[in-house]
């Protein structure tokens, strides 16, 4: 009964939800593209030609938005689920954490990635604290990845909770790049502890 009607209460909220009402107008597969789509507008990424890693893709409505806007560059979706087909994607099944995964994706673009973004988070067990570590251990290998790919002047941005790990991970950052920024987008649900870290130019 209990499982039911937390079902119900799910359901209901999407059905408010004007963001997940949007996306399914604007043909986006979740309503997380437009939390990207806001840090594109504040901070200015993305532009035509770049090429990009997105982290733990699936569903895959970040490479879709990056599809759109980066155009003759490349993006490279990882996850450990299939997705369907995006434009302009090469699409990676595995765990980016794994070594044999991590040189395949190396192994598609030969010079070094714009931009490395990732909206991962591990599969919730309902205890906010350890949900919030893990997801935040997620952040800081997919940190540490993102400087051994990108330019000198290249992007990363990840999903990142408040408490638990953050003020470590901001911390690691701020060793790795020389630009750091902390954004919540106002189409993340006000209930929620994520954010989304911006960083710059490694150092």
């Amino acid at each position: 009964m209990k499982k039911n009607k937390i079902s119900k209460n799910w359901v209901n909220k999407q059905r408010r939800d004007t963001f997940v009402r949007q996306s399914k107008i604007d043909g986006y597969r979740a309503r997380s593209a437009y939390k990207l789509i806001e840090i594109d507008e504040k901070f200015k990424i993305f532009r035509g030609g770049m090429h990009v890693v997105d982290l733990g893709a699936a569903p895959g409505s970040w490479s879709q938005y990056a599809s759109k806007v980066v155009k003759s560059g490349k993006i490279i979706s990882v996850d450990l689920k299939e997705m369907e087909e995006i434009k302009n994607t090469i699409q990676i099944k595995g765990d980016f954490t794994e070594i044999d995964i991590q040189n395949l994706i190396k192994k598609y673009i030969k010079k070094k990635f714009d931009v490395v973004m990732s909206d991962m988070a591990v599969n919730t067990t309902g205890i906010k604290n350890i949900d919030s570590i893990q997801t935040g251990e997620l952040c800081k290998e997919a940190m540490i990845f993102s400087k051994q790919v990108i330019s000198e002047k290249g992007f990363f941005i990840s999903k990142i909770f408040m408490g638990g790990t953050f003020n470590e991970i901001v911390a690691l950052a701020k060793k790795i790049f020389k630009e750091v920024k902390v954004f919540k987008p106002q189409s993340s649900r006000k209930e929620s502890k994520e954010s989304f870290i911006i960083c710059k130019k490694l150092r």
